[in-house]
């Protein structure tokens, strides 16, 4: 599916542009790639950070929109990287700090190595149908972000399973299945992540545990807030985004979160205290 147009982002008047990008390939030298994504990214004044692996390339980066499409040349000529998968949005200023390029066992991390998107996954649902496949009373829906990420927004009924990391997930799925199947077999599945990766890796794993109806979100919570009209939404409440600007909303807006300098948890706002720790103090981050 090709990448929107940038210039139809929300907040498009915005002068930084933001990209969340991921493929999965497979990348025979990962080694030799660091050096020359580091220095054109620097070259560009662009920040954020890429992760490498061998089984392909993730990270959000920003800079100009000139800067970024350059950028996004170069990825895409790398090898099985044509079809790159990139979700825009717009910031107000610079929300990293610096540029990284870090070398990754994997580029999203769920600790199961046999596990490989490239050779299957989930059936994959455009925003426009994901209403559809929810609201079906015969369809469960798991949310399979962390729950931090979870306690600021999700679908309206889905299942939130409570994890600290990724690595937990398929443990967590493996208790549910054994639990839910106790009362029949497993329905469908459909599940969501904030930008798509951690599905390909989600929905690759419960087709190797042998469930056959599994669908996953294109483009992620991403997508669907972008292409679907608030008035058609079935998301509740906020998406957090791995940049200084915390969460976005459904206009892909900065939402002015902050974090707590002493445990890192989310806290509303200037004047709210951490539910973690009940430490007034905090960094602002928006």
């Amino acid at each position: 599916m090709a990448s929107p147009d940038p210039a139809a982002v929300p907040g498009a008047d915005l002068p930084v542009r933001v990209a969340a990008l991921y493929q999965f390939t497979r990348f025979p030298d990962v080694e030799s790639l660091k050096a020359p994504l580091l220095a054109l990214c620097e070259g560009l004044g662009i920040k954020g950070t890429l992760l490498l692996a061998n089984e392909g390339l993730n990270g959000t980066i920003a800079g100009s929109d000139d800067a970024i499409a350059q950028l996004l040349d170069h990825v895409r000529a790398l090898p099985g990287c044509a079809g790159l998968d990139v979700k825009y949005s717009r910031a107000a200023a610079m929300p990293f700090d610096r540029m990284k390029v870090r070398l990754k066992r994997e580029i999203v991390t769920m600790g199961e190595p046999d596990i490989d998107p490239l050779t299957d996954v989930g059936h994959y649902v455009a925003p426009a149908d994901w209403n559809a496949l929810i609201d079906a009373p015969d369809t469960i829906v798991i949310d399979t972000r962390n729950a931090y990420e979870v306690a600021l927004g999700t679908f309206e009924g889905a299942i939130d399973p409570e994890t600290r990391s990724f690595r937990e997930f398929p443990e967590w799925f493996r208790k549910f299945r054994a639990a839910r199947e106790a009362d029949g077999p497993m329905p469908r599945v459909a599940m969501f992540c904030t930008g798509g990766i951690r599905c390909e890796k989600s929905t690759a794993f419960l087709k190797a545990e042998g469930i056959d109806e599994v669908y996953h979100l294109k483009g992620g919570i991403l997508a669907y807030l972008e292409q679907v009209p608030p008035e058609q939404s079935r998301w509740q409440g906020e998406c957090f985004v791995f940049d200084q600007r915390i969460t976005v909303d459904h206009a892909l807006q900065p939402r002015n979160r902050s974090l707590c300098p002493r445990c890192q948890g989310l806290i509303a706002c200037e004047d709210t205290p951490c539910p973690a720790c009940d430490d007034l103090a905090f960094r602002d981050h928006a």
